[in-house]
């Protein structure tokens, strides 16, 4: 049985086409700007079964379409392998399109049998720099950065996620400096740059928690067209969300 926090039915940013997605409860990172804080204590969230999960998907099979199907998110999915296991299995047996949206910091057999039924990785790159990483997750990158080398070596499509926080993830140096350490992965396809916002804000007031991006301000136009631009230096291409 999977924890589940919510569903999202007709999902338009999270992978190819109309997708179903699933917002797994738990997480082992603690982002200053996340926007799902409630997912991210281990507790809580509605156990849901693979008859459940494989019947929300056949019903919405019809708006898929052919690039369509499923992503699992979070929280981080990827704490809840082994229960998910199951669940992609089965999905993938039916032919369902699969997407993992992960913050890449976990990877052990389960994690990798899990990939194996996956389509494409939505990789959330928080930070380049291990310091930063650290203010703005809690914890440092370099798991993250071997799970990129372990997806490099089984060719499994990336698409990496990047939240452009004014301040905290804008400086140039450092936008040059993910574009080089990236560059020569062939199997990452794009990069998404996420702009910044509050929204999770009063989630963490509700829970108790500071919110510590207090007065950080959306980002300008030319803030993200200028995070574009150095991007687009090294990657196939390059998506404003």
């Amino acid at each position: 049985m999977l924890r589940v926090h919510s569903f999202e039915s007709l999902g338009t940013y999270d992978g190819p086409g109309i997708r179903l997605v699933a917002f797994l409860q738990g997480c082992n990172f603690k982002c200053l700007y996340c926007a799902n804080a409630d997912t991210i204590e281990l507790k809580g969230g509605n156990k849901t079964s693979v008859e459940e999960i494989v019947g929300m998907a056949e019903n919405q099979r019809p708006f898929f379409g052919k690039k369509g199907g499923l992503t699992f998110s979070g929280g981080e999915p990827l704490v809840q392998a082994k229960q998910l296991l199951p669940v992609v299995k089965a999905l993938k047996e039916r032919g369902f399109h699969i997407c993992i949206d992960t913050n890449g910091s976990i990877l052990n057999d389960d994690v990798k049998e899990v990939l194996q039924y996956t389509d494409i990785v939505l990789l959330d790159i928080k930070h380049i720099n291990k310091e930063q990483h650290q203010l703005l997750t809690g914890k440092g990158n370099e798991k993250t950065f071997a799970f990129v080398e372990y997806l490099s070596e089984i060719q499994k499509p990336i698409w990496l996620r990047y939240v452009l926080v004014p301040g905290y993830s804008d400086a140039t140096e450092h936008l040059h400096q993910l574009g080089e350490h990236f560059k020569a992965f062939e199997n990452i396809e794009k990069i998404e740059i996420q702009p910044y916002h509050e929204l999770g804000a009063h989630k963490y007031e509700h829970l108790g928690w500071e919110y510590k991006l207090k007065g950080v301000k959306a980002n300008t136009d030319e803030q993200l067209n200028a995070a574009h631009d150095i991007l687009s230096n090294y990657f196939k291409e390059v998506v404003i969300n």
